[in-house]
């Protein structure tokens, strides 16, 4: 099952406007034994303008070599500047987790061990969901249901912060040149750790 692709929006449920097509996907990395496995999703970085690729495949197999079954998220970015991301990307990776975790028996893995793994602007996206998982709710009411918490989170150089000390491009690329304080205070991560956010 190495590399095999997976969409998590049925074409009904996606509606980014600047994605051209584009659903995001997960990329399988799963041992084929009876086994059953801890997962981990990879989140690559890329300002939250692309998904960069040497933070994907290397690291998954990184994982996947380590008992792991690992999952690559393609998830949606903004390369162009076109519409403000919002909260799309932190929808594409609640998603994943639940799917992942509602398909832990076909997927051979334990649904109390889900971990992301995410670098720079991935990280920040890991490390999002880790602290607003409740507040994501999903469309299809079967997802909605199963848990989007990470059950750990490990934060590659991850961008956090949207104060003084932020990575000013991936907030352009979430909430356009003029955002609203409210959003980059919700998306200053550093606020919003709780006894409830993932180790």
């Amino acid at each position: 099952m190495k590399g095999q692709r997976t969409e998590i929006w049925k074409k009904e449920e996606y509606s980014y406007e600047g994605a051209h097509g584009f659903i995001p996907v997960m990329v399988s990395y799963m041992h084929e034994d009876d086994k059953i496995h801890p997962a981990m999703i990879v989140v690559p970085g890329g300002g939250y303008r692309q998904v960069s690729r040497t933070e994907a495949h290397l690291v998954a197999m990184d994982f996947y070599e380590a008992d792991y079954n690992v999952f690559v998220l393609v998830y949606t970015v903004n390369p162009l500047d076109e519409v403000p991301l919002g909260m799309q990307p932190l929808q594409d990776i609640s998603r994943a987790i639940r799917m992942i975790r509602r398909k832990a028996e076909e997927y051979r893995i334990t649904p109390e061990q889900i971990a992301v793994c995410g670098f720079s602007a991935g990280g920040h996206l890991c490390a999002s969901l880790s602290v607003h998982w409740k507040d994501i709710k999903d469309p299809d009411p079967v997802y909605d249901r199963v848990s989007n918490r990470p059950d750990a989170a490990i934060l590659a150089y991850p961008v956090i912060t949207a104060g003084k000390s932020a990575h000013p491009g991936s907030f352009v690329a979430l909430f356009g040149e003029n955002p609203d304080q409210k959003d980059l205070d919700y998306m200053s991560l550093e606020k919003h750790v709780t006894a409830d956010t993932p180790p």
